[in-house]
C-alpha cells in the first residue's frame, strides 16, 4: 500500500486513482535486476569487476611519515556460473564508503566488505601508486626524491585474506661481457628490478627497494653532483651484472630473509646497444 492508498483509500476523486486503481506513474514498478538472472552457459568467471579507477590513498613510510598520493585501483570478484553478471556500481560505492584517503589498514576491511556486498566467495583488489623515497647522493650528500612504482594486492577466498607487495625499482646494470672484451668502457643501461613478495610478517616498501638496489650494478638518484656521478659510474664498472645475475642475487637475498614466504623476481634491462630488452624471471612458491 503506497501513500496514495493510505490517504485516499475511500476517495475516488484522488488524482492518483481512477475507480480505486492507481494511475500509471503513481506507483513505480520494480526495476528488474538483470545481473542476477540465470545464465545457461555454465561457465564461471575467475575475475570480473572494474579497473583503472583512481582514488586518494595515504601510505605510511618506514620513518612513520604519511605520504599522500593517488592510486589506480582494480577491483574484482569471482562470478559463479549461474549468475549472468555482477553489480559494477557496487565496486565504486565500496571504494567511496571507505576513508576519503584509503590506507593499508583499511585495505583489508574494504576487501572483506566487497566480498560480502557482492556475495562472492573470492575477491581481489589491487592498488598501484607512485611512492617516493628521499635519497642522499653518495659523495656530496645532496638530497632528492626518487619515485618507485608500488602495487599492493589483496585477495580473499573463503574468508581468508592474503596480501602481496610488488615494487618496481629502477637501477643501473653494466654488462660483464662488454667490460671483459673491450679495451676501455662497457655498455650499461637503466634496468627495472621488480620484486613481488608475500610475507609472514609486515614488510616495508623500503625493505624491498633496498634489496633490489643493493644487488644492482649501481643505484639511481634524482640528483647528482659531479663527484657523485664519478662515484656511481665507477661503482657500476666495478660491479658488472648480467640480467641473470640480477635476478639470482636478489632471489638469494630474499631466500635469507625469514619474513619472505614466496616471491617473483624480474629484471628488464633496457639494452643501450640493442633495440630490445634483456629479461629474466625467478618464481619461488608464489600464488597470485
Amino acid at each position: 500500500m503506497d501513500i496514495c492508498d493510505v490517504i485516499c483509500e475511500s476517495d475516488t476523486t484522488c488524482p492518483g486513482k481512477v475507480s480505486g486503481v492507481p494511475q500509471s506513474g503513481a506507483r513505480s514498478s520494480a526495476i528488474p535486476d538483470v545481473q542476477k538472472t540465470p545464465d545457461s552457459r555454465k561457465i564461471a568467471i575467475d575475475k570480473v569487476g572494474i579497473k583503472g579507477i583512481r582514488h586518494p590513498v595515504k601510505i605510511m613510510d618506514k620513518n612513520g611519515h604519511i605520504q599522500h598520493t593517488i592510486a589506480t585501483f582494480g577491483m574484482y570478484v569471482h562470478l559463479p556460473h549461474h549468475f549472468k553478471g555482477t553489480h559494477m556500481s557496487r565496486f565504486v560505492e565500496i571504494l567511496n564508503e571507505q576513508e576519503r584517503e584509503i590506507s593499508v589498514s583499511s585495505f583489508e576491511r574494504m576487501l572483506h566488505s566487497m566480498a560480502l556486498r557482492l556475495e562472492a566467495q573470492s575477491g581481489y583488489v589491487e592498488m598501484n601508486f607512485p611512492y617516493f623515497i628521499n635519497k642522499a647522493a653518495p659523495v656530496s650528500g645532496v638530497e632528492s626524491l626518487l619515485d618507485y612504482d608500488v602495487t599492493i594486492i589483496g585477495e580473499i577466498e573463503a574468508g581468508a585474506y592474503r596480501q602481496t607487495l610488488k615494487v618496481l625499482v629502477p637501477c643501473t646494470s653494466l654488462c660483464p661481457c662488454s667490460k671483459n672484451i673491450s679495451r676501455y668502457g662497457a655498455h650499461n643501461q637503466r634496468s627495472h628490478i621488480t620484486i613481488t613478495a608475500q610475507s609472514s610478517q609486515s614488510i616495508w616498501i623500503e625493505d624491498l627497494v633496498k634489496i633490489a638496489e643493493e644487488n644492482a650494478s649501481s643505484q639511481l638518484y634524482g640528483l647528482l653532483k659531479r663527484p657523485d656521478e664519478k662515484f656511481v659510474t665507477e661503482a657500476a664498472y666495478d660491479n658488472p651484472k648480467f640480467v641473470e645475475d640480477l635476478v639470482r642475487d636478489v632471489s638469494a637475498t630474499l631466500n635469507r630473509d625469514p619474513r619472505i614466504e614466496s616471491y617473483i623476481v624480474e629484471s628488464e634491462n633496457f639494452e643501450s646497444i640493442h633495440n630490445h630488452s634483456a629479461y629474466a624471471r625467478i618464481e619461488h612458491a608464489i600464488s597470485i
